[in-house]
């Protein structure tokens, strides 16, 4: 598959020639990026990489200084929040970010707040519950009682209610136990294999790496590497910077 974001149409999220500011802070410098159909993606980059600044732009909460967003072909840049999520994309934040005092159940409703298709939300809640057996049986219980294992799962079901064709995940292992990440990446994986494009944010390299497709590697705002999974995890400076290996 041709990786270069400008040229493919198929593309279902892009970034094309993107620069993102903060005051006079240059963040983003000449990013391009591409998630096509059924692909699962990563970013990776230490702190202060610009790599959730990306995910912002991607969703709405950064606007681009120049550059095009353009989600489905169609160019997003100043396209609201809710729009996109309408339209088709949607974020599981980093830790989470339940609402605790809710219960479960009401945790993943939240997720179809701009749905109106009532049969098509207890479908997908069905789904989700198939998905997460663990979170059918705590459907009555409050979201801020739950183990961070548990956390994460209505997290990713919340944001799967909103029925995406690209999900955005933000350092999905983060405050996780070693098992636990196993497990979730696992869980991930799954989720992709049945269809869903998927776009994942992580300092884990190895792990973010051993379930991707392509990955692209962000220093100071500037992608540095960009190439598939593999080729990434074989690549000796890829290897010595953020793999843990001299």
């Amino acid at each position: 598959m041709n990786t270069e974001a400008t040229s493919s149409p198929t593309a279902l999220l892009e970034f094309r020639d993107v620069n993102t500011h903060y005051g006079a802070v240059h963040i983003l410098k000449d990013v391009n990026l591409a998630i096509f159909p059924g692909e699962l993606v990563c970013l990776l980059g230490g702190n202060a990489s610009g790599k959730t600044t990306t995910l912002k732009t991607l969703l709405g909460m950064v606007t681009p200084t120049s550059g095009e967003v353009v989600l489905d072909g169609e160019v997003v840049n100043h396209r609201s929040i809710s729009y996109r999520v309408a339209n088709g994309v949607t974020m599981v934040p980093e830790n989470r970010r339940l609402f605790k005092r809710l219960s479960v159940k009401e945790n993943l409703l939240l997720g179809a707040y701009l749905r109106k298709d009532k049969d098509g939300i207890d479908s997908d809640l069905e789904y989700v519950y198939e998905l997460f057996p663990r979170v059918k049986e705590r459907i009555n219980q409050k979201s801020g009682t739950l183990s961070g294992g548990e956390q994460q799962m209505v997290a990713i079901g919340r944001a799967l209610m909103s029925r995406p064709k690209v999900l955005l995940m933000d350092e999905p292992s983060m405050g996780l136990a070693p098992a636990l990440v196993q497990q979730n990446f696992e869980l991930i994986q799954q989720i992709n294999d049945e269809g869903m494009s998927i776009f994942i944010v992580e300092q884990n390299a190895n792990m973010a790496l051993s379930i991707a497709d392509r990955g692209w590697v962000l220093q100071t705002g500037i992608v540095v590497l960009n190439d598939t999974a593999e080729a990434l995890l074989a690549n000796p400076e890829m290897r010595a910077a953020y793999l843990g290996e001299a």
